[in-house]
């Protein structure tokens, strides 16, 4: 791995108008990580990624880095680009095992994070980094959020979150896992204990319907509710995946590591939603694909499908006399998610949109004054980096807003 790391490292061209970093979606300075690392400075790479981006190691993972830094380095113009992400990912790894955090000064303000995914990481990171007390509420039993729950195994490991929780708690950070506010706590309750604002990132994990006869029987699953603990279900040999993204390339992945014989994708368009990368990876592992599909109803001994047709223009129409019963054990439903809504039902003043999605200004201000939220709960299920970059701005807020508050005598 470190062979291949450095080879590839050298095959930077160290261009003066760095693509791949205006690729990057947080503008991650991937020139001078690449010089530092060559030049045997890591532990220096290592902190200008964690402080550009707290969870560095873990966009190099699951980031779709062919859309975005390698896919804009120059050498992919005629060749392969420079595994930027397998860079990254040493120098990140290597750097958060070590890194021992410095617990600063308490500046006697005290901030709530609902959820501890993506947003609720990067915002208890930076604030407790400025000398804020945090805590963080997770409804789980672990934190990570979509990160653990969501995202299999063997694209990200938990050991990763794991560690990132230890430096957290050396950061003074404190945890309240199985804890949802909403329910025998509330946001006043919160800001009646002292804090002096609440950030909400309690991510997208309403799962859609396909709004078809059938959704209800016993066969059938929801692939976010799958994906938290799959090994409780028992889905038999044959299961079909009806969706077209990630989450459900992960589910149908999953499914074939539990034991299913036979998994195939069903998709309504010509070409998946899902990342290219992780398509060929679902390939390569067995899935099966289906594409230009609807499914019209779902029975105890499958689904059945109607085929559809598309022109060059993209305009589809449905194939008369083509419905069929495509049998199978169990049914996987990832056709994306929405938020719940236990925060806002028991709290007033916070408005959110037609969808459900919290409504914020530019900087995650919520119409509640001292409430804040970023991730998908405001902007739909985005990526992992997208929630990162974001949040960076709203932990500024966060600040600016604490800081001008009146200080108790």
């Amino acid at each position: 791995m470190a062979l291949h790391v450095i080879n590839e490292a050298r095959r930077c061209l160290n261009c003066k108008k760095p693509l791949c970093r205006k690729g990057c979606p947080i503008s991650t300075d991937i020139p001078q990580m690449i010089r530092q690392f060559l030049d045997g400075r890591i532990d220096e790479a290592g902190e200008m990624l964690f402080e550009n981006n707290p969870l560095s190691v873990i966009c190099s993972l699951v980031c779709d880095h062919e859309k975005q830094c390698e896919g804009s380095c120059i050498l992919g113009r005629k060749g392969s680009p420079v595994h930027i992400s397998s860079i990254e990912n040493y120098i990140s790894e290597r750097y958060l095992d070590k890194l021992r955090p410095v617990r600063p000064p308490r500046n006697g303000r005290a901030a709530a994070i609902i959820g501890t995914g993506p947003a609720g990481l990067t915002i208890a990171v930076i604030l407790a980094q400025r000398g804020y007390d945090v805590t963080l509420f997770e409804s789980h039993d672990r934190i990570g959020g979509v990160l653990r729950y969501g995202i299999p195994a063997f694209r990200l490991p938990k050991s990763i979150l794991d560690v990132l929780q230890e430096r957290l708690q050396e950061l003074g950070v404190r945890i309240r896992p199985n804890t949802t506010i909403g329910g025998a706590l509330r946001t006043a309750d919160l800001f009646r204990d002292g804090y002096s604002s609440v950030f909400i990132g309690t991510g997208v994990w309403r799962p859609n319907s396909l709004g078809i006869r059938g959704e209800s029987l016993g066969n059938v699953h929801f692939a976010i509710d799958y994906l938290c603990n799959p090994a409780v279900y028992d889905l038999g040999e044959c299961v079909s995946v009806i969706g077209a993204g990630n989450a459900a390339i992960d589910a149908a992945r999953t499914a074939l590591r539990q034991g299913a014989r036979k998994v195939t994708m069903y998709a309504r368009k010509p070409v998946l939603a899902a990342s290219p990368r992780e398509v060929e990876y679902a390939r390569i592992d067995g899935v099966e694909v289906q594409t230009c599909v609807r499914p019209l109803e779902i029975r105890n001994e499958g689904v059945v499908f109607r085929r559809l047709e598309y022109d060059d223009a993209g305009n589809m129409r449905e194939v008369e006399d083509s419905d069929w019963l495509e049998p199978s054990d169990a049914v996987l439903i990832a056709i994306g998610q929405g938020p719940k809504d236990k925060i806002i039902s028991t709290s007033t003043g916070i408005d959110v949109n037609e969808r459900g999605l919290v409504l914020t200004d530019g900087q995650g201000a919520t119409t509640h004054p001292g409430i804040f939220a970023s991730g998908d709960v405001v902007r739909g299920a985005r990526t992992v980096v997208e929630a990162v970059h974001y949040s960076k701005a709203v932990a500024d807020a966060m600040d600016s807003y604490m800081q001008g508050l009146p200080r108790e005598e």
